[in-house]
């Protein structure tokens, strides 16, 4: 049987979503070892995506494969019991056979969260960039048009080993300022390259500090050039925020 979840946890002391040899702190690996220990044999998790180490998840969406029939809600239980307390399941059902978490995503949202004052918040200092300089959000939202539709973002990614596409299209930015001097960023598309959204993230900020000019988005497109854009914004600042599937689930 197939089961997919939804999953929500704070990537603070992790190296990653995906299962590495040298090291146990994954979220992918933490997972794997609860659900071979309820099922008795290696289970296979897969992810909607590999966030990097330190990024955090509101809505990371994972699929695996039991041989036994199992209860979906008793699944998410097992898993709740054992997992670590910054690991949560809040979400669990069976899924067609041929479902895949990462491969029929249609659409995910991406939030990054800066703090502009001169110090983060004690207890939400893990969950911000800690920027400590005012932004001017209206160029950054002028430098956003230009970054959104349908684009070869291979300036904004992460790998330069990347052989596959690097067109993908985002369909909105948003700014929101849930307070007067922190603003969460978030972008939603079709799917997004490595560390993209980081690197998105600190080239709008760079035009937000005057570092660059909003209109030098489209110069930074056509150079299909990594260094042509701006720094990668720190990963304790990201958040996956939700991923949707349209019609599959």
């Amino acid at each position: 049987m197939n089961i997919v979840i939804w999953l929500s946890y704070d990537g603070t002391r992790y190296d990653g979503w995906q299962k590495q040899e040298n090291t146990d702190k994954t979220i992918q690996g933490k997972l794997e070892a609860v659900l071979e220990r309820l099922s008795g044999a290696s289970v296979k998790v897969h992810g909607s995506g590999r966030t990097d180490s330190g990024v955090h998840a509101l809505g990371q969406v994972a699929n695996f494969h039991l041989e036994q029939e199992q209860e979906a809600g008793k699944v998410m239980e097992y898993l709740n019991r054992y997992l670590p307390e910054d690991i949560m399941v809040w979400n669990a059902q069976e899924a067609p056979e041929r479902f895949h978490s990462r491969l029929n995503a249609v659409r995910k949202t991406y939030r990054y969260q800066i703090e502009m004052g001169p110090k983060k918040d004690v207890f939400q200092r893990r969950y911000y960039y800690g920027l400590g300089q005012r932004l001017d959000i209206e160029k950054m939202k002028a430098a956003a048009v230009l970054l959104t539709g349908n684009h070869d973002f291979k300036s904004f990614c992460g790998s330069r080993r990347m052989k596959k596409s690097t067109v993908r299209t985002i369909e909105e930015i948003q700014f929101i300022q849930p307070e007067a001097l922190r603003l969460h960023i978030s972008f939603t598309g079709n799917g997004f390259l490595q560390q993209m959204v980081r690197i998105l993230a600190g080239t709008l900020m760079e035009v937000g500090l005057g570092k660059r000019r909003p209109e030098e988005m489209s110069r930074i497109l056509k150079a299909r050039n990594r260094r042509e854009a701006g720094f990668t914004a720190p990963s304790e600042g990201l958040f996956l925020e939700q991923v949707e599937y349209g019609d599959f689930l």
